[in-house]
């Protein structure tokens, strides 16, 4: 490896731009060459001395050499500055070759400093939820009405119906299986059990993270774009008090309720197909139906949906505060959001049940 030196003249131009680009080819650089431009006494340079220099640059790079720059004073100094992008060499900006290891470290890292990110957003939302209002320090009660109104009360329907259809579903596949033996009156135990226990907040659930998770991520993703949360940063407003806390108390609020029409849907449903296909008497059914509830199937199933209201609420607006990119991050946002909703609906469901079938049995 040899270093070259080319003095600048005092003005670098089209003219004396050539003669430099004629004098580095006469060179002969090899690879890892240093061609080292001196333009300690250069005072003027313009345009079309600005690509002389370039061209000088693409030369050096194409032998595999290194272009260095020193000794730029006043505006030659600006100049080179603004040509900096064009001087650098392109080999070097390419993506390196990674292994598996180093793939492994890479997503490893991202990961955490994600998680990182996603505990710091839940330790200051349940803050500003909790805590906060009880401190006196404020609570958009306003937009907290609002929010309860938009996934609350809009998702009734939606929610019922899906509800009874499940329990439906549930009491036509059952009742068909144990139909031979005449036990078809347990169809009723089942129905209650099961959207006690499972249905019907793994069920509610799923439709609020499709519905309102989905919402919160695209609204909150879409103010990210249009800089909306730097403007309230701008005006000392905290992002997490102002659009997080309201967003995540309405839904600690909303969604055990809509859990428990769910619940009522669910056993309308297997009533329906108890009572009009299977031919019970409905004071038959509804005697069967309250033999098989217990509290602890209630307490199970409600635990659980306290945890979900949480996850649905801060995966939503975790991944709106972190799109970037225009139109197209805030849907790839909204989709990661419902993706990782039912991903930990499921797996907190996992967790309840290992709990309440296995530790506490």
């Amino acid at each position: 490896m040899s270093t070259h030196r080319l003095q600048v003249p005092k003005v670098l131009n089209q003219d004396t731009g050539g003669e430099l680009l004629r004098a580095a080819q006469k060179l002969h650089i090899a690879a890892e060459d240093e061609l080292l431009f001196d333009l300690s006494t250069t005072h003027t340079m313009d345009s079309p001395g600005g690509g002389r220099l370039i061209e000088i640059a693409d030369v050096v790079h194409a032998c595999g050499g290194v272009l260095r720059i020193e000794g730029q004073q006043g505006s030659v100094a600006g100049f080179i500055d603004i040509l900096q992008p064009a001087l650098r060499n392109p080999q070097s900006g390419r993506p390196r070759r990674s292994g598996p290891l180093n793939t492994l470290t890479d997503k490893t890292y991202i990961f955490g400093r994600e998680l990182r990110a996603f505990v710091e957003l839940c330790v200051d939302a349940l803050y500003w939820t909790l805590l906060a209002p009880l401190e006196g320090r404020g609570f958009r009660w306003n937009l907290f009405i609002d929010e309860i109104h938009e996934m609350g009360v809009r998702a009734i329907r939606i929610v019922c119906l899906m509800n009874f259809l499940l329990g439906l579903i549930i009491a036509m596949l059952s009742s068909a299986q144990v139909a031979s033996f005449g036990l078809s009156i347990y169809v009723a135990d089942l129905i209650m059990i099961g959207f006690a226990r499972e249905l019907a907040a793994i069920m509610t659930a799923t439709v609020v993270s499709a519905r309102t998770g989905a919402a919160i991520a695209a609204e909150l993703a879409t103010m990210k774009v249009q800089e909306e949360i730097d403007a309230l940063r701008g005006m000392g407003l905290n992002v997490v008090q102002f659009l997080v806390a309201p967003r995540l108390a309405a839904m600690i609020i909303v969604l055990p309720c809509l859990v428990a029409l769910g619940l009522i849907s669910g056993l309308l449903g297997g009533t329906a197909w108890g009572v009009i296909v299977l031919g019970f008497y409905p004071q038959a059914w509804l005697t069967e139906t309250i033999n098989a509830t217990y509290m602890r199937d209630f307490i199970q199933g409600f635990l659980k949906t306290g945890v979900f209201a949480v996850m649905i609420a801060l995966i939503g607006c975790h991944n709106g505060l972190r799109v970037e990119g225009g139109s197209r991050g805030v849907g790839l946002m909204t989709t990661r959001a419902v993706v990782m909703d039912i991903f930990m609906i499921i797996s907190i469901d996992i967790v309840f049940a290992a709990i309440f079938y296995y530790a506490l049995a």
